[in-house]
């Protein structure tokens, strides 16, 4: 136990934290039982970090844990987190409790025998927490996305914007661009977003592409198998379908995907939805689909653009990369549905197009263009950029 909160002593010390994460301000941080989701990169570690330092700073009674720590195979969580109670812990962190057989069982009986412990913990983005049989009903799940554009920025400039939900844009965009071009011009940072800025491990990674490709190949053939019982020798089989949709049209054939990677349908279509689950895709459905488990989607994108841009390198249309990046930002806040006649459909409510800077095609008035490389817009014809500012 010593060792433990000498590692977290150290690890407190050295806290030089670049960004506060706007999650930090909006999760429920009495709760009993919190679950943070993420993928890989989104920097779940620094997360639970921060709220330490944000709520516990100096308290001894709280403690950051990585569970792939070699003692926990001996000694047990539940067992662990009962000694820790009882030499008188109040808040324990725990990191990656997805590395750890039976953690729901043994969360749960932590969680019932002591009722005056807080539990925080991290979790792979794959791992089903809310509907947890062991867990429903007692704990508090938040998601933790990458960063967005306005935190981009932040970290950029070291100025600090407010988030704004896509109504808030639609109805005020124009005055809230203008606050926005009083401290910085966004799109000289867009690019640089767009290839890189959507992980927070940019400001230590020297090849961010390796480190992407690196966490994309840890998800395929550690995380997803894991999660799935998916045998080794398919490996290669959700590789290939990730290659195939990175360098499609968003558009897709399920039967045409079966025959290309030599899998049945059925098998496609579990693989789009575990990889979904894992945020390496995103999957866009009909409007009038609510239960999205096993349905063929209507479009599929990758995650983010960055994911994007290390799968595909320079081979990806622009417009793609925009459409990736706006359907990126608004599905960490957004109810998205494939829309049919025009890119997305927003909340039930708005139809919206991605479009390049003076692309003349004709629409109908009620849809909203965010546009490509504009600082401003008018009525309907919205930066495509001010999408990365509703979270």
């Amino acid at each position: 136990m010593e060792s433990l909160r000498n590692t977290h002593k150290i690890l407190m010390k050295e806290r030089t934290s670049a960004i506060r994460r706007g999650l930090l301000d909006t999760i429920d941080s009495r709760a009993r039982l919190i679950a943070i989701k993420g993928s890989r990169g989104v920097g779940k570690t620094n997360f639970l970090l921060d709220f330490c330092k944000d709520h516990y700073k100096d308290d001894p009674s709280c403690l950051y844990v990585n569970i792939n720590n070699l003692f926990f195979a001996m000694e047990g969580l539940f067992n662990f987190v009962e000694r820790f109670y009882k030499l008188g812990g109040k808040v324990l962190l725990l990191d990656q409790i997805h590395k750890y057989p039976n953690w729901d069982r043994e969360l749960r009986e932590a969680y019932d025998r002591f009722p005056d412990l807080q539990i925080v913990f991290t979790a792979s983005s794959i791992l089903r927490v809310k509907s947890n049989k062991y867990l429903h009903g007692i704990v508090e799940m938040y998601n933790l996305s990458g960063l967005s554009f306005r935190e981009f920025l932040e970290l950029e400039t070291g100025y600090k914007f407010p988030i704004y939900s896509f109504e808030e844009i639609v109805e005020h965009h124009e005055e809230i661009v203008n606050d926005i071009l009083e401290k910085v011009r966004p799109l000289a940072f867009f690019n640089n977003y767009l290839k890189y800025g959507y992980y927070p491990i940019y400001l230590e990674e020297k090849s961010h592409i390796d480190y992407l490709l690196k966490n994309i190949n840890l998800t395929l053939e550690f995380d997803i198998p894991y999660n799935n019982q998916i045998e080794l020798k398919y490996l290669t089989k959700l590789k290939q379908l990730l290659f195939i949709v990175a360098n499609g049209n968003s558009n897709i054939n399920i039967s045409k995907l079966s025959a290309q990677i030599g899998v049945s349908r059925a098998t496609v279509l579990n693989y789009l939805h575990y990889m979904k689950n894992a945020r390496l895709l995103t999957l866009l459905f009909d409007r009038e689909s609510d239960d999205e488990n096993g349905l063929k989607p209507n479009q599929v994108f990758l995650h983010n653009p960055n994911l994007l841009n290390a799968v595909c390198l320079d081979q990806t249309d622009s417009l793609m990369i925009r459409k990736t990046f706006l359907i990126s930002q608004l599905c960490a806040v957004a109810k998205l549905n494939f829309s049919g006649n025009e890119d997305l459909f927003v909340n039930q409510k708005y139809e919206v197009s991605v479009r390049q800077q003076g692309d003349k095609g004709r629409v109908r008035d009620s849809v909203i263009l965010m546009t490509d490389m504009i600082e401003r817009g008018k009525k309907n014809v919205i930066p495509l950029w001010l999408a990365g500012f509703v979270y």
